[in-house]
């Protein structure tokens, strides 16, 4: 009977988790609410491990991974500034190891996503992909010749925070006009608050129905994903880059804006003509589960390609 990976990818409101198989198919996934506070998340991911293994029976687990918000230090799993989590400094490695009976690796979130989507759209060793998150906030996720990159001090792909607008509106981190302020879920509800439970969807379908100030936000909203996109290409060249995160449901609906927005630079650019963007980008699968599948490939050295397939839940 083969052994299991399991990942865990806790998020602001909710705890994704999956067993994966040697192949990379998803054969048991659980769902639970994530709590505020140490204590809360701790219980969160352990009470994931143990849904897991209760689905799993007598199949064990090889190994552990937790995709989380905030700045992680991969070498000891200690997790800060995760401020949606009520977390200032957990060592939620060791905890969990502690708790678990095993060792668990931890890894930003974004990055464990890069890891997932690249693995789930069966992208090869070789390749190179840009998972761009667009959610409450933007960041990407760099996956180089197969081997997530998090450059020498961690914050490769930390593009939200290039100043687009040195006139903008100051961003959190000290500076003004980062390209995060333009193009997220934040970006959205500072510029069109609205008390819908679907803001993004209700701001498309007001520009849809013409009213003149959701037009323009959607507009900058598509230009800036736009231009991340050629940021990413532009800096790292890399194969593809791979939209998910919330504002990814909008699926192809966004996805066509952003390659046409693309399409139209490239129009009056042999350059940008060259480099086929509307071509390199492109949605996570759905129902990938990107981040709970990466965080279970976490420590591994190559990712390879695997098959989503869920057997159970």
């Amino acid at each position: 009977m083969t052994a299991l990976r399991v990942g865990i990818d806790i998020g602001g409101t909710k705890t994704d988790a999956v067993a994966i198989d040697d192949a990379g198919r998803v054969v048991h996934q659980v769902h639970l609410a994530t709590g505020f506070g140490d204590a809360a998340v701790l219980a969160s991911a352990v009470a994931a491990v143990e849904g897991l293994a209760e689905a799993a029976g007598d199949r064990g687990f090889t190994s552990i991974g937790v995709g989380v918000p905030g700045a992680v230090d991969v070498s000891t799993g200690r997790v800060e500034h995760a401020v949606n989590l009520g977390l200032t400094g957990l060592d939620l490695g060791g905890e969990l190891s502690r708790r678990l009976g095993r060792p668990v690796r931890v890894e930003n979130d974004v990055n464990a996503a890069a890891l997932g989507a690249f693995a789930s759209l069966g992208l090869q060793a070789g390749q190179s992909m840009a998972y761009l998150n667009l959610g409450t906030g933007l960041a990407a996720g760099l996956v180089l010749g197969g081997r997530l990159w998090r450059g020498s001090r961690g914050v490769a792909g930390e593009i939200g925070h290039i100043p687009v607008d040195p006139a903008g509106p100051l961003c959190p981190c000290g500076q003004r006009g980062c390209l995060e302020l333009m193009a997220s879920g934040s970006a959205i509800a500072r510029q069109w608050p609205t008390g819908q439970p679907k803001p993004v969807r209700a701001l498309f379908a007001a520009a849809d129905a013409g009213d003149p100030l959701a037009v323009a936000v959607r507009s900058r909203l598509i230009d800036n994903i736009a231009a991340a996109v050629r940021l990413l290409v532009l800096t790292v060249d890399v194969d593809d880059v791979v939209i998910g995160g919330g504002l990814s449901s909008l699926g192809e609906v966004l996805l066509g804006e952003v390659r046409a927005v693309l399409g139209r630079w490239a129009d009056g650019s042999e350059f940008l003509m060259s480099l086929e963007l509307p071509d390199r980008v492109d949605l996570v699968p759905a129902g990938a589960h990107a981040a709970a599948v990466g965080a279970a490939l976490v420590g591994v050295s190559v990712v390879e390609p695997v098959e989503t397939r869920v057997e159970t839940s």
